[in-house]
């Protein structure tokens, strides 16, 4: 596989920080495969939560939550390497907002499931 063209940008960074950038990506993966966990647990596991279609939804949307996470987390690798190669500051993200805004909705939702079934 051929080396990107932004790894030949900027000054190499210490080992140090790409390093703790990777682990920041791998957390972003393993967060986002407890997510498609989650989905397929709660399809299997929750056959007493009706309506049904709401828990289909609730898991396939978990599902889909995963694999946008997954692709976000390799870009937002990408410019952080980047960013550290060129001396910049770090981009912002819209992740953790929008990763806290899909667990509140999905408590939510499972709170009133569960509360009246």
């Amino acid at each position: 596989m051929p080396e990107p063209a932004w790894r030949n940008e900027g000054t190499e960074p210490d080992y140090r920080f790409t390093l703790a950038n990777e682990r920041t990506f791998l957390a972003w993966i393993r967060t986002a495969l407890a997510l498609l966990a989650g989905g397929v647990l709660l399809h299997q596991f929750a056959t007493e939560l009706d309506p049904r279609l709401v828990v289909t939804v609730l898991s396939v949307g978990l599902g889909v939550v995963a694999g946008v996470l997954s692709v976000v987390s390799y870009t937002r690798w990408r410019a952080n390497e980047i960013a550290i190669r060129q001396g910049r500051p770090l981009p912002f993200s819209w992740v953790l907002p929008g990763l806290a805004a899909v667990s509140l909705l999905t408590s939510a939702v499972l709170v009133v499931l569960l509360l009246v079934a």
